[in-house]
Order: C-alpha cells, then structure tokens, then sequence
C-alpha cells in the first residue's frame, strides 16, 4: 500500500513538473531557435567568397573560347572566297557572343580576387577587341562578295582593321590568361591559355 502511494505520488509529481518542463521547454526550444540558426550561420563564413567569385568566373571563361573554330574557319573561307555569306554571319553571331561576355562579366562580384581589376580590365579590353575584329571581318566578307571582291580565288582585300583589334586581343588575352592563370592554381580551377579566352 505504502509503495502504490509513493508510486502515485512520484507519477503525480512527475505529470505535474512535466507540464513545468514543457513550459521551460518551450521557452528553451524557441530561445534556443535563433541560436541554432546563428549556430548553423557559421559555416557559411567558413566558405570562401573569392573561392565562390573565382568559381562563377570559371564558368564565364568556359563559355569564352567556344566560338574560336567557327571564326577561324570563317576568316578562311571569306580568304579564299567560299561560303562568304554564311561566313559573315558566323562572324556576327561571334561578335555578338563577345560582347555577351562583356555584359556578364559586368554582372559578376569578382572584388575578392587577387589583381581582379586588372583582370577585368583585361578580359573586356580582349573581349571588346575581338567584338570588334569579328565585325570588321564580317564587313570584310560583305565587301569580298560584292563586285571585284574576289581575285583569281582569293580576297581582293585584306582586314587590316580586323586584324588590328585582333591583336589587341590577343595581348590582352595574354594578360588576362596570366593573371586568371594563379587565381585557377590557387583554388584549383582550370587553367587556360591566351587563345582559350
């Protein structure tokens, strides 16, 4: 008898400080709420902001190099006379791929990165340099279709002004492939030559 009495006491004290417990319990849990998410806040810090920079920026480099062999092979045929429209129109769609880049690098954060101004400075001058090029190349295959524009199965004419921005490209490609180059060792992204940019 003395121990089922003891029994519901202890029960009737436990029932009763649970609802105490629940209570602090509640307090606990939504006190406690902010702090677990503060808690979980720290790993984020722990996250490298030039790693992620330098990361959103690989991907921009990766898309620069595509339209290369297209317009290597454009410049050729507007040489040699062959495929002059569609030739042209290669080369504005390249032009125009370019000045993409421009615009989406303006979109990028890259203030975390080591020499990132020089960096930036070089992809849009090697950028809007090759704009230009490919333009004046396309210009050229317009000119190279009309009358006289082709000589015994070659250009007439040759792009002195694409040829120009081209060069500036790629000096500036030079530099920009340089500088990128120790960001990509650094984080352990792809490393690119000039002509990749």
């Amino acid at each position: 008898m003395g121990i089922v009495v003891v029994g519901v006491g202890a029960g009737a004290m436990m029932a009763g400080g649970g609802e105490d417990e629940d209570k602090g319990g509640n307090q606990t849990v939504s006190a406690t709420a902010p702090a677990s998410e503060s808690a979980s806040a720290p790993p984020s810090p722990s996250v490298d902001p030039a790693r992620q920079q330098a990361v959103e920026l690989d991907k921009l480099l990766a898309d620069s190099g595509t339209g290369r062999t297209t317009v290597i092979n454009a410049v050729g045929d507007v040489k040699t006379c062959d495929n002059l429209s569609q030739a042209a129109k290669d080369l504005r769609e390249a032009a125009k791929q370019r000045s993409g880049l421009v615009d989406s690098l303006a979109k990028l954060s890259v203030d975390k990165l080591p020499r990132h101004t020089e960096l930036t400075t070089a992809l849009n001058k090697a950028w809007q340099a090759s704009a230009s090029a490919d333009n004046h190349y396309a210009a050229w295959a317009d000119r190279t279709a009309g009358k006289k524009g082709c000589k015994k199965g070659k250009a007439a004419t040759q792009p002195s002004a694409a040829n120009r921005e081209s060069g500036t490209a790629s000096k500036e490609k030079a530099k920009a492939a340089k500088l990128w180059n120790a960001i990509a060792k650094k984080y352990g992204l792809t490393e690119r030559q000039p002509t990749q940019l």
